[in-house]
């Protein structure tokens, strides 16, 4: 049995179609007397796959027709989880997410904006034009509650766009695939069928070009946050550590932060790490914490499901 379960499985992954007919066949057998005749299925299947389950001995003359060799095997394979998908699958076609226009330009915009973070007249700049919006909230907040009220609101426009750019149909189409590709594989060498790996093999090599596809459709939404992100960033970055953090100005009008496992207040210009400063750990904190809640608010699934 296990041997016929292999082949029909082989069968199936090469033509996928091949599962329906198989299943018209079965409801057939079921139907009548056990044996089937071409005349029964010749609407739900073509001559050449008729033809073809004669050739390889999944089906075999009976006393009017044919008759399935095993039928436990046949049905052992249609219920076979990564059987139903490639079936489903079949004729199905995933459009992918074409990036527009805007979407590109985003990406450049993205890209150059990052210069910002090493050269202090992109900074200054970036820093100088969110004041004009941002400025305000400096004046009516402590400095950590501007770093939450940021942090909320990008957090707010990163779940929406993940949400609305993200073809999470794709998505799941993908994971799917790769999840059934390793299902099988672990079948094959438990069973130590060579072929069946080999074969395995090959399918996850051509797979690898739907990793570009997977990558382009996380990638998407990505670039929108981070235009929209940097400049809030670039905002922090010239107001805290280039602005309020030089030596023209007071740090203590920052005030102080407690944060876990560290040794006491330390001044929100302070390093703690390298050069990561006290403010950015809570904007980052800060982020995760509101990202979780909104999702959760907004009943918005960042996971695809197949």
């Amino acid at each position: 049995m296990a041997k016929t379960v292999g082949k029909l499985r082989g069968l199936i992954e090469e033509d996928p179609s091949l599962g329906e007919a198989l299943a018209s066949i079965v409801e057939a057998t079921e139907t009548g007397d056990g044996e089937v005749e071409w005349s029964d299925v010749r609407d739900e299947l073509t001559s050449g796959q008729w033809g073809r389950l004669i050739e390889t001995g999944v089906l075999v003359e009976g006393t009017r027709g044919f008759e399935l060799a095993e039928p436990e095997a046949v049905k052992e394979v249609l219920d076979d989880a990564d059987i139903e998908y490639l079936v489903k699958k079949e004729g199905t076609e995933i459009e992918q997410t074409k990036w527009t226009t805007w979407d590109k330009a985003a990406a450049v915009g993205a890209v150059a904006m990052f210069a910002g973070y090493a050269w202090g007249p992109a900074r200054n700049f970036a820093g100088t034009t969110m004041d004009v919006v941002l400025g305000p909230l400096v004046g009516i907040l402590p400095i950590y509650g501007v770093i939450m009220v940021l942090a909320l609101l990008t957090g707010l426009y990163s779940t929406l766009l993940q949400a609305n750019l993200m073809n999470q149909e794709v998505m799941a189409h993908y994971q799917e695939q790769m999840k059934a590709l390793q299902r099988r594989r672990k079948q094959a060498q438990e069973a130590g069928d060579d072929e069946a790996l080999e074969q395995i093999q090959r399918e996850q090599l051509e797979a690898m070009g739907d990793q570009i596809g997977m990558f382009k459709e996380q990638f998407r939404p990505m670039v929108w946050i981070m235009f929209l992100t940097i400049p809030v960033f670039l905002w922090l970055l010239w107001g805290i550590s280039a602005r309020l953090g030089s030596p023209a100005y007071d740090p203590a009008e920052l005030g102080e932060i407690m944060l876990p496992l560290a040794s006491g207040p330390m001044e929100w210009t302070h390093a703690m790490i390298w050069y990561i400063e006290p403010w950015i750990v809570w904007y980052f904190v800060c982020s995760i914490a509101f990202t979780q809640v909104i999702r959760k608010a907004l009943n918005i699934q960042m996971t695809p499901t197949g």
